[in-house]
């Protein structure tokens, strides 16, 4: 019995073709937004080198977007709001699609739930027009146009009132308008796009010049902004068929949610979980907590190697080896903020200088670096060195009074070029003040220091591996056989971190050795963790993440202390080694370690300069 029609034999119908649009309509077009985006997807597909969208009340009311592509013909119009209707593929080969487009449902989807017009005219030819509201299409007419397309959309949704319930104010609508075009822009820097909302333009990025990289370094300032590209690394690398580009921000240059992070695959803006987890996987112990990164990353391959047919909205992809796409971006976004240098974020030199204003306000953007950080108490027993001398260091800390320090034998001593300058003195037995060639340097030393120990500590773990500690009685951990096959298959990895399972019949494993570093270990909480990693993002770095966090703490326990007095040579050294080691810009918690002062900036403090 059907419970939704009680005493009734179900009967098959077929369902007209007007209700299957709106239906369709209801996977392809959500919001406004969505419908931008089909639009201009559609014009980009055409070719199109200008593109001018305008909106009235969030979309609700009007969608007008305006294009220079090829345009269609009289006889393409009415083709063109059919369902499944399109140019962009011939359907030999799902696999090999380089367009937007190629469901062809946007079009016929739009016209069922709202009113549609479509003006449009091909070099050489009459211009046409068509029009079709609640699934209901009019004769094709002429019309005068210019060469590409006009897409008229009017009262969405009008033919499903009850979808209108659940659209937000206009305020919210627009932005989410705002914010689709904004990716598209990013995506296609030679293309010149507009948006104008109630008869105010409020997004305009002309057509970028120069070579690919030239034009994509120069849209993503004008869309994210020059503090973005300012304090951003430029990441290139390439590996098993996929290639990545893009920009990335340095780890003291973050944001409070997870706004600014973008990524393209074969130049479609996707949203891809297994890509964002790689991309915060990429600023592991760089970021504090709550943070997160900024980058805008482009993804080449294939089309062979990506299925992008995943979803109607076409959002999502699905990697042929997606532990490949995951690898190289993880690998590459490590591996260029690791060459970074001692490089900050000029942003932290600007909120320093606001600072020093009494009347201007904090800035919220890249603020917020303040965390209570406590180590965990008790004996950490590892057979690291925890004593090994720091290079360039002579022995213990010596207990002198902080002062300014000018002796000529350590300027000569410091490269004229060294990028954190030479120690001129210590404030409040904590900070260390440098000067360099066009401005002065403030140097957490504890927050330094700790990073120095920390990458040591991880350097020497890399080298010899992870010690493994026999479990005295193996935890037996029951698992369904497909889990059990799944943390099995990844057991060479996690025995090269101190973890060492086997097989122990039917779909159970056994936990023989655990990592030395983390003591006492819920073996089974922690496999079934990793597990939940495998189903989410296709890979785990929990077991990594957690012996860093005990690498952490005792680099914490091991480095220099805030309160201690440190010689104008310990400072120097110090200095120079932050200068040769990856990610001193910021400490094991995302803090950052130090902030420049440009002269020209300390100058305007002082009203030495306009």
């Amino acid at each position: 019995m059907n419970s939704h029609a009680p005493n009734m034999r179900p009967v098959i119908r077929q369902l007209d073709e007007t209700t299957a649009n709106r239906i369709a309509a209801g996977e392809v077009v959500e919001r406004p937004a969505s419908a931008v985006k089909e639009l201009v997807e559609n014009a980009l597909d055409a070719g199109a080198t200008r593109i001018d969208i305008a909106i009235e009340q969030g979309g609700k009311r009007l969608i007008r977007v305006a294009d220079d592509g090829c345009g269609m013909t009289a006889a393409d119009l009415p083709l063109a709001l059919s369902r499944h209707a399109t140019s962009k593929i011939d359907g030999s080969d799902l696999l090999a699609i380089r367009s937007f487009g190629f469901r062809g449902e946007a079009l016929p989807s739009l016209g069922a739930v709202g009113r549609l017009c479509i003006t449009s005219r091909v070099a050489g030819a009459e211009g046409a027009t068509i029009s079709v509201a609640g699934g209901a299409m009019q004769p094709v007419r002429p019309a005068a146009a210019n060469e590409g397309s006009v897409v008229e959309l009017r009262d969405l949704f009008f033919a499903t009132p009850a979808r209108l319930k659940f659209m937000r104010s206009d305020r919210a609508e627009t932005q989410a308008v705002a914010d689709c075009v904004r990716r598209l822009a990013m995506a296609e820097p030679r293309v010149s796009l507009t948006l104008t909302a109630d008869g105010h333009e409020i997004f305009r990025a002309d057509a970028e010049q120069g070579d690919l990289f030239g034009a994509l370094q120069a849209r993503l300032a004008r869309v994210m902004g020059r503090d973005f590209t300012d304090n951003a690394i430029r990441i290139e690398a390439q590996r098993d068929g996929l290639r990545l580009t893009g920009l990335a921000a340095l780890p003291t240059y973050s944001r409070g949610a997870a706004v600014a992070q973008h990524v393209c695959v074969n130049g479609r803006p996707v949203r891809d979980k297994l890509l964002t987890g790689a991309l915060r996987a990429g600023y592991t112990d760089m970021l504090a907590s709550g943070r997160h990164p900024a980058a805008v990353l482009y993804l080449a391959c294939d089309p062979q190697m990506v299925d992008v047919n995943v979803h109607p909205a076409k959002a999502e992809v699905r990697f042929r080896d997606p532990q490949a796409a995951r690898g190289l971006v993880v690998s590459a976004l490590r591996h260029a903020l690791a060459g970074a240098g001692p490089r900050a974020s000029s942003t932290l030199g600007d909120a320093t200088l606001a600072a020093f204003r009494a009347e201007a306000p904090r800035p919220a953007a890249t603020r917020a670096y303040q965390m209570d950080y406590r180590p965990s108490g008790g004996a950490i027993r590892a057979s690291l060195d925890l004593q090994a001398p720091v290079p360039g260091f002579a022995g213990g800390f010596a207990e002198t009074p902080s002062a300014r320090f000018e002796d000529s034998a350590q300027d000569d001593a410091v490269p004229a070029d060294a990028p954190l300058g030479a120690a001129r003195a210590q404030l409040h037995e904590n900070y260390i003040i440098a000067q360099t060639a066009d401005g002065l340097v403030i140097v957490d030393q504890h927050a330094a220091h700790e990073r120095l120990v920390y990458e040591r500590l991880k350097a020497q773990a890399a080298a010899s591996g992870i010690p493994g500690q026999a479990l005295l009685i193996p935890e037996i951990v029951e698992l369904a056989p497909a889990d059990s096959a799944r943390i099995l298959s990844i057991a060479d990895d996690l025995a090269r971190l101190g973890l060492v399972i086997e097989p122990f019949g039917g779909g159970a494993v056994a936990v023989r050795e655990a990592p030395a570093l983390l003591g006492r270990l819920d073996a089974a909480a922690l496999i079934r963790d990793i597990l939940d990693d495998l189903d989410d993002q296709g890979a785990s770095d929990r077991l990594r993440a957690r012996i860093d966090a005990v690498l952490s703490s005792m680099a914490c326990h091991g480095s220099v202390r805030a309160g201690r007095r440190m010689s104008a040579a310990e400072m120097n050294a110090l200095l120079r080694e932050m200068e040769a080691t990856p990610r001193s810009g910021q400490c094991n918690h995302g803090r950052p370690t130090w902030v420049k002062l440009r002269l020209d900036d300390i100058e305007r403090l002082f009203g030495r300069r306009d």
